[in-house]
């Protein structure tokens, strides 16, 4: 077929499909926001060679030990979010080549863990950043992660709260997602997808017992960050959230 019947032949789809959605519609202009994030991901999505890395995490310990605290305390309550973004900047520091941002033909590692926590806001998203998350304990993070949230509902978060993160955590758990795969979030070169968990049957040793399980994808920038390197960093970050008395330490 010659370049000019191939034209020819989309056009006349074109005007086929056009016909068949001869039905009301209204016009939705984008909003500003809604601007960025269409601009942002598709950089991000052209631009860097994503890979993933998915690990199953027991959670029954973690499950526990919120349900412990959350009952001697009455005054601040912890969300599994917390654990997921205390755990995320302890093994950060283990595993500081995650920690970093990609500008220009430059690395930028970072000595802190400022983590962006992606939060679904009117017409779109918001990526508030916990600064210094990897000095903190878990209930100054459900503080200031509340507060954010509360700031980014309202759309009162300023830029500087918004810019400069060195790693992403987005949670659909909250939904019923099992799974998903997260764009990561330019300059940054890595962001952790966590969904649901839920109870399944788990194999140890002859034994079959069963456990509540959730499921986390890492995507991650392959210019930067090679593939055993990320998953060193999940497996560290399962084996916390496994033993999660480890992250009261702070």
């Amino acid at each position: 077929m010659t370049g000019l019947a191939i034209i020819q032949k989309l056009m006349t789809l074109k005007r086929l499909a056009s016909k068949s959605m001869n039905q009301p519609y209204r016009t939705i202009p984008l909003t500003p926001l809604r601007n960025i994030i269409a601009a942002r991901m598709t950089e991000a999505k052209q631009g860097i060679p994503h890979y993933r890395v998915s690990m199953d995490i027991e959670v029954d310990a973690l499950l526990a030990l919120r349900q412990q605290i959350n009952a001697d305390n009455t005054n601040s309550k912890l969300s599994v979010n917390d654990f997921i973004i205390k755990a995320c900047a302890n093994a950060l520091m283990e595993h500081p080549a995650l920690n970093c941002q990609f500008i220009g033909n430059e690395i930028h590692q970072y000595e802190h863990a400022d983590i962006s926590v992606v939060i679904a806001v009117e017409g779109g998203l918001s990526t508030p950043v916990v600064r210094c998350v990897d000095q903190k304990n878990l209930e100054e993070i459900a503080e200031e992660v509340k507060t954010l949230a509360k700031r980014a509902s309202a759309g009162q978060l300023k830029m500087r709260e918004i810019t400069g993160g060195t790693f992403s955590i987005s949670n659909l758990g909250m939904y019923g997602v099992d799974q998903f795969d997260a764009i990561i979030n330019p300059p940054q070169c890595a962001i952790l997808a966590v969904g649901a968990a839920k109870l399944q049957p788990v194999i140890k040793g002859d034994t079959v017992t069963k456990a509540q399980v959730m499921r986390v994808s890492l995507s991650l920038d392959h210019r930067v960050i090679d593939g055993a390197t990320g998953a060193q960093f999940l497996s560290t970050f399962v084996g916390l959230l496994q033993n999660p008395a480890q992250l009261l330490s702070e």
